[in-house]
């Protein structure tokens, strides 16, 4: 477990040698973990929603029709050209460079996204991400994570160790509800409401 968060310019290298590193546009693995966390939203629609690591929007995309208002981010400028392009029919969506947790937008939302992220960040990190999220999402809002569990070395974190910080805020006298937990071979999904 490393002490330091990936840097941009991990992401800017990665995206540099291909603008679709991931494969989010073409895998059909991808297609249906987007389809999973589509379907895990409580919700029909949303009022505010943020989106943390959009990349080239692929996800953002399917976020846009569930809901009223979308900002979506990522660290590296470098994908953010395709996630605008794919976005630029949605007048409704705001596509962003910002680095959490140093940055953290002022907004309150009904639903905060958090997908494939928070392995790149340290345990401190994540820590001081956990907390603003959970500061910024409103009351009965939705935060939703989903990770890639198995083991990367390149990551300070495993999807686990991510999705077992923000179960550490749920519980009674917590401020968080865990609403739904799936997990296939690959990935897991967790779901939380605030209380």
């Amino acid at each position: 477990m490393s002490a330091v968060s990936l840097p941009t310019t991990y992401f800017d290298d990665v995206y540099r040698a291909n603008e679709d590193p991931w494969s989010f546009e073409t895998s059909p693995y991808e297609r249906a973990k987007y389809e999973a966390t589509i379907a895990a939203l409580p919700n029909a629609k949303y009022r505010n929603a943020f989106e943390i690591g959009c990349s080239i929007g692929v996800l953002s995309e399917m976020l846009a029709q569930r809901c009223d208002q979308l900002l979506s981010v990522d660290a590296s400028e470098l994908p953010l050209k395709a996630a605008r392009q794919r976005m630029a029919p949605y007048k409704h969506v705001v596509v962003s460079r910002m680095s959490i947790p140093s940055e953290f937008p002022d907004n309150q939302f009904d639903l905060i996204v958090l997908s494939e992220v928070g392995y790149y960040l340290s345990l401190r990190d994540l820590e001081q991400a956990r907390q603003k999220m959970v500061e910024h999402v409103e009351k009965e809002g939705h935060l939703l994570l989903v990770h890639w569990t198995p083991f990367v070395p390149d990551y300070p974190l495993t999807g686990d160790q991510v999705h077992e910080e923000f179960l550490k805020m749920a519980g009674e006298d917590k401020p968080l509800t865990h609403l739904l937990n799936q997990r296939t071979d690959k990935y897991r999904l967790d779901l939380f409401k605030k209380k």
